[in-house]
């Protein structure tokens, strides 16, 4: 079998890599999207859906290969997609955007934000069900960064798009998403240039419902799959009891913020909005930010980082 020499090995990767990254944010739909246009003919979604190849050293191992191994199966033809939010989990992995610059310089990003609180509150109920973090929300507020830090959206966004440029970063919001699901489709596709007519799918519109899952346990979970248990537990005992017995395990109802931590977060995230809201060309802070991103489309204006050096298509 001939062998490929280094040259030509880099090309076959540079054939499969992908042309655009959802890169966040977390908790703010991606799950959604990412399957919305793995459900489009003519798009080529990776599986995993998070590899975080970029952010993440232990993945960044692999190497190159095993990355574009993942778009292998798709069609010359096929747009090649992956979704990895971590790379805007700013400071935590800061190699991202330098490893994205190098490998992927031409791809173009799609960013999604939600209202930083309903995102953080979000954010908050993934992390305690993974075991990630503990205490309240109120508490978790005090001793986790990660949870402000990754809703300051201009803070996550200002690298990308002096190093992409805004014509090359699609904002895209949770809320207009979800009241205008056929609209925002068919401006991502526009943005990413497909030819085809895509189709918003309500039976893949549930992503990551937080209430239906159980917090990571490894010993309960040996415990009740043990089989003469799990025998006991099915069969003996009733479904209403066991649903019972799981509530220990769920968050039931969405952790409320005090007053003075809302109110504390609304000053931190409305400073963060205010040049956010400069760069999209509209009013926004934690109050209006809702009514705001869903009453039209918004795009980057010439106040956004190095603006002026780019032309941007207009807003669909």
């Amino acid at each position: 079998m001939p062998t490929l020499d280094c040259s030509t090995q880099s090309q076959a990767v540079a054939n499969t890599m992908p042309h655009f990254i959802i890169i966040g944010a977390m908790k703010s739909a991606t799950s959604t999207l990412h399957v919305q246009l793995s459900r489009q003919l003519g798009f080529w979604m990776s599986e995993p859906k998070e590899p975080n190849f970029f952010s993440d050293d232990d993945v960044w191992t692999k190497g190159l290969g095993w990355y574009s191994a993942l778009f292998e199966g798709a069609a010359p033809s096929d747009l090649r997609g992956e979704s990895s939010t971590h790379y805007t989990k700013l400071p935590d992995y800061p190699e991202a955007l330098a490893r994205m610059r190098e490998h992927v310089p031409d791809a173009k990003l799609i960013y999604i934000m939600r209202h930083p609180i309903d995102r953080l509150v979000s954010h908050y109920m993934h992390a305690w069900l993974e075991a990630s973090m503990e205490g309240d929300i109120n508490q978790a507020v005090e001793r986790y960064p990660a949870l402000v830090n990754y809703g300051r959206y201009t803070m996550q966004l200002q690298p990308f798009l002096e190093t992409y440029g805004p014509d090359n970063v699609l904002p895209v919001f949770f809320e207009r998403l979800t009241k205008h699901p056929q609209e925002e489709l068919e401006r991502v596709c526009a943005f990413l240039g497909y030819e085809g007519v895509p189709i918003w799918s309500e039976e893949e519109s549930r992503q990551n419902v937080s209430t239906e899952r159980l917090r990571v346990d490894p010993l309960r979970d040996r415990i009740v799959n043990y089989p003469p248990i799990k025998f006991v537990r099915q069969k003996m005992i009733p479904r209403s009891v066991r649903n019972r017995v799981k509530q220990a395990w769920q968050i039931t109802e969405k952790p409320e913020l005090s007053l003075p931590v809302r109110r504390a977060l609304m000053a931190t995230f409305d400073q963060d909005l205010q040049t956010l809201g400069e760069w999209l060309g509209a009013d926004l802070d934690c109050l209006t930010f809702k009514e705001a991103v869903r009453a039209k489309p918004l795009n980057w204006t010439k106040a956004a980082p190095f603006q002026d050096q780019w032309t941007l298509s207009p807003a669909t």
